[in-house]
């Protein structure tokens, strides 16, 4: 059985609401303790110190990056381009029998000698 969810979190009192979700707002160590009891986390207070302050990274390069003005920017789908490395598929001939036996680790009576599938003998 789940335990109940946990309560929701109150308004924050920190300078742009406390919220991540808008422009300018820095995460709190409150909302990130309120997401780790979501995620049914245990976080000692080092840990939540940490990570707060990483979330905080985190979500200052998210500002930045949709600061950017990206009008005249055309999608970007790869960093490199891309082409297709294969061979074509073309049907050919079958290997030489003779040829291919030689180089197998097993051979026996004319075909690829295998372990046996689950311990079963042939």
């Amino acid at each position: 059985m789940c335990p109940p969810p946990p309560a929701p979190l109150p308004p924050s009192s920190e300078p742009g609401g406390g919220s991540a979700g808008r422009s300018g707002g820095r995460i709190g160590r409150d909302e990130v303790a309120h997401v780790a009891r979501l995620a049914l986390l245990d976080l000692t207070e080092d840990e939540l110190d940490r990570y707060t302050s990483q979330l905080a990274a985190v979500l200052e390069h998210a500002d930045d990056v949709a600061a950017l003005d990206l009008a005249d920017v055309p999608p970007t789908f790869h960093p490199l381009p891309l082409r297709n490395v294969f061979r074509p598929d073309v049907p050919t001939g079958p290997l030489d029998r003779d040829e291919v036996l030689p180089q197998a680790p097993a051979a026996e009576s004319g075909r690829f000698r295998v372990p046996p599938i689950l311990g079963e003998e042939p």
